[in-house]
């Protein structure tokens, strides 16, 4: 297939390019900076289009052939979840960019969301619960879905809502818990501040997450929402704990340093129902 994919060289898409290529996938790769792309092992062999969508995506509506799939993935301003622009500024952007998509030809959409459109909302969450969103980020990110759903009624096309919940690896924000971590055990600290580490997460390594999105991408027929996880959860205080015996590290864990973020519940962890129907188990 012939996939667009924008936000290429962000934390899932440099990894998803990768895949798609290793799957013998012919790979379209947007980002606004070209320097970053050029430094990623896959630039020579994808078709890369150097553009900010929220300000001109002229250049992806007039590429010849029409992709037979567009994956949206990116989003400016994470992890500011709690800002006002996701709703005033990145939704009204990705709605006009995928609406022109749309209307251009493609008929097969494959968007990012996220387990913040639930809200506070503790336990399993299925793909087929209601969303309360509790913070801008995730509200946005939920109209933006809905808007979609109700766009197929007026042009038909497949949307792969594909709800991500927490990832880690290789690429990932150098601010994140695990490589503040792994920062903190390469400097040789004596301890590391965290929060309670009590807030049950489900957690899915980039690698796994990128090979569940092939798939969902090589099979249309599984569509809507899909959530993108292991469907097993695990404390934030064991994740740790596992990375500490990883790197062989006896570092003092400094627990209840930090407070627990007020926008997540204390416990969840998503259903990958439609994962598993394609035979995908963790």
């Amino acid at each position: 297939m012939r996939i667009l994919i924008t936000g290429a060289t962000g934390f899932v898409g440099s990894n998803l390019v990768s895949e798609l290529l290793s799957r013998n996938h012919s790979v379209i790769a947007v980002a606004r900076d070209i320097s970053r792309a050029r430094k990623l092992p896959w630039f020579d062999f994808v078709t890369f289009i150097n553009c900010d969508i929220h300000e001109n995506f002229n250049k992806i509506l007039n590429y010849e052939p029409i992709p037979d799939v567009v994956v949206h993935l990116a989003w400016p301003g994470l992890p500011n979840f709690k800002d006002i622009f996701h709703i005033s500024e990145n939704l009204p952007a990705d709605l006009k960019f995928l609406s022109a998509i749309i209307k251009s030809g493609v008929r097969h959409i494959s968007v990012a969301g996220t387990c913040l459109e639930y809200g506070i909302l503790n336990g399993p969450l299925t793909e087929e619960m209601k969303t309360y969103p509790s913070t801008p980020y995730g509200f946005a990110k939920d109209i933006l879905r809905k808007s979609l759903q109700f766009f197929q009624k007026e042009i038909p096309f497949t949307l792969q809502w594909m709800r991500l919940f927490y990832l880690y690896g290789e690429g990932q924000n150098k601010n994140s818990l695990l490589p503040l971590l792994d920062k903190a055990i390469e400097n040789k600290e004596l301890s590391f501040n965290m929060s309670s580490g009590r807030q049950l997460r489900d957690y899915l390594h980039i690698n796994t997450l990128a090979e569940y999105y092939s798939a969902v991408l090589e099979n249309p027929e599984c569509n809507g929402i899909i959530n993108c996880c292991s469907g097993i959860p695990i404390s934030v205080y064991e994740l740790v704990i596992k990375r500490c015996q990883e790197k062989s590290s006896n570092i003092k864990i400094n627990r209840d340093y930090f407070p627990m973020p007020d926008y997540e519940p204390l416990k969840y962890w998503g259903v990958p129902s439609k994962l598993r129907s394609l035979g995908i188990k963790e």
